[in-house]
């Protein structure tokens, strides 16, 4: 008696059905094919990396345009040594300054400058268009609904204490 609706019919071996293979494969092709498309554009567009651009956005939308080190890599998933080496790249662009954190002397800020806020409102509309492009006008609006709750039921598991996940959902 499985319901095939509400996932609570599965194997009970190991190996994943011919369903369950199906959608598994073609998630792991968007997940590898959808991230080097969004690079793309914003290299060629911007001079900047997905993740680069991921660090701009977040410092964009913090107070201030500051967070501390710490928190920006919670927020772009990032190991201090990764984030900390692409904050000095964009740096040396001028788009993104370090500074003390002034509630926590062993603390480093990171604070996003004009340049990296004019940078941020440049990019911004390409990388929006070709995210509608790709992953919205793909999918009718019952399917991006479809996609968020499908979304937010792995993202239960992946990320179950909300680490990245409460960052973009404050209700």
């Amino acid at each position: 008696m499985g319901d095939t609706d509400t996932g609570t019919d599965r194997g009970d071996g190991p190996w994943l059905d011919e369903r369950e293979l199906r959608s598994w494969v073609r998630l792991v092709a968007v997940l590898e094919l959808l991230p080097a498309l969004l690079d793309q554009q914003l290299r060629r567009d911007s001079g900047m990396t997905h993740f680069d651009y991921m660090v701009v956005s977040q410092l964009s939308q913090a107070p201030e345009r500051t967070l501390r080190m710490t928190a920006l890599a919670q927020r772009t998933n990032a190991t201090l040594p990764r984030l900390s080496h692409v904050v000095s790249r964009l740096e040396e662009r001028g788009l993104v300054e370090r500074l003390p954190c002034p509630e926590d002397r062993r603390a480093t800020n990171a604070r996003l400058t004009d340049a990296g806020m004019a940078e941020v409102e440049a990019a911004a509309p390409g990388h929006a268009a070709l995210v509608r492009e790709l992953v919205v006008d793909p999918l009718t609006r019952t399917q991006v609904d479809q996609l968020g709750r499908i979304a937010e039921a792995m993202l239960g598991r992946l990320d179950p204490e909300g680490r990245m996940t409460d960052l973009y959902d404050p209700s």
